[in-house]
């Protein structure tokens, strides 16, 4: 994807989150180019063991230090963990998304690393309103909806503040991973389709980013060499994507579809969803006993508005070159499955789970 590419054969990376979705797939392509890997993660996972990679059992929304042993001799980290949800308490995502990021930026620099590449999202810069084709030069918001892209765009700006010579460092922004092997998104589409709990938004023509996970982890490496060899790069954030921004409710019905599921037939006006959510919001605040809302205001602002995004500085800055379209991607992913009823054993833990 770019003129040069570091070679990573026999240096050492470090990658938070190991076992999630991006995370495991940055550990595959690090050792498919002769990279020695380690995660950090809450969980040790079966299928990393098979690949030999060094796994360090550590909480980062914890008080406790990171174990010294994961860092000797690292040559760059991956930062992929995060505490991920639509609803909780400020002090969980504070604790893993702020906090833990900054234990992490702070052993790092003890420990003498020198790059760092921080996954972010798009949604440190929701407002509430369509985003179309915005750049990185959009400022954050002064209020957010949610305690997740608000502790996201906090430990942003940690991991951007703390660049320097003694620690490189650069944030990405993909939107919406998807592809063969998820366990996130996709699930949580079938689930919430077979339950028949999905509703359109407003009109459902709204467009959005998507990033394939092939094309992410691409991103991802080429993010760590450029840190290394393009001084551009540094302190910066990054739109990660297709380049091809797509029908959000097209996607979804084109996802059920592959799983034998009906299309949403049902939609809410958006004022209306709105002020659902706020009823929802507020009964789960006054009977926490209720649980998660089945819809917050930041979940219906994402499922309504348009949200794509410039790529063009991690494609001139990185060389960062989507070898996909959103529509090809499809394909690669769902019609590749060997067995179509592999998300039947859903469990019901995705059913109140945000599709976005």
């Amino acid at each position: 994807m770019s003129e040069k590419k570091e070679d990573f054969k026999g240096k050492t990376f470090l990658v938070t989150g190991g076992g999630g979705f991006l995370g495991k797939a940055i550990v595959k392509a690090l050792l498919a180019r002769g990279a020695d890997v380690r995660s950090l993660s809450r969980s040790t996972y079966d299928e990393l063991a098979d690949l030999d990679v060094v796994q360090f059992n550590h909480d980062l929304g914890s008080s406790a230090s990171l174990p010294s042993e994961a860092l000797c001799g690292v040559s760059g980290i991956f930062h992929t963990a995060a505490y991920v949800k639509m609803w909780g308490k400020y002090q969980d995502f504070r604790a893993t998304n702020i906090e833990g990021t900054r234990k992490l930026i702070d052993s790092a620099q003890e420990a003498g690393v020198k790059r760092l590449v921080f996954t972010s999202s798009p949604s440190v810069i929701a407002r509430g309103a369509s985003l179309c084709g915005v750049n990185e030069s959009i400022a954050y918001p002064d209020h957010y909806e949610a305690f997740y892209p608000e502790t996201k765009a906090e430990a942003e700006r940690l991991v951007l503040e703390s660049d320097q010579d003694k620690l490189m460092t650069c944030s990405l922004r993909p939107h919406l991973i998807f592809g063969p092997g998820d366990t996130s998104l996709t699930k949580m589409v079938v689930a919430k389709g077979r339950s028949g709990s999905l509703r359109r938004i407003g009109s459902g023509n709204n467009l959005v980013d998507f990033s394939y996970i092939e094309d992410c982890t691409e991103a991802h490496l080429l993010a760590m060499t450029a840190l290394e060899e393009n001084p551009a790069s540094r302190g910066r954030s990054f739109f990660i994507s297709q380049g091809d921004p797509y029908p959000l409710w097209k996607w979804i019905d084109q996802v059920l579809e592959y799983h034998d599921v009906k299309r949403v037939s049902r939609s809410v006006p958006y004022q209306l969803a709105r002020r659902l959510a706020v009823f929802m919001e507020f009964l789960s605040k006054t009977f926490p006993v209720l649980g998660e809302p089945r819809l917050t205001r930041f979940l219906v602002d994402e499922m309504y508005t348009d949200h794509y995004f410039d790529i063009t500085a991690a494609q001139e800055i990185l060389g960062y070159k989507p070898r996909y379209t959103v529509d090809e991607a499809l394909i690669k992913t769902f019609e590749q499955l060997k067995d179509k009823q592999s998300y039947s054993n859903i469990t019901s833990e995705f059913i109140n789970t945000p599709v976005v």
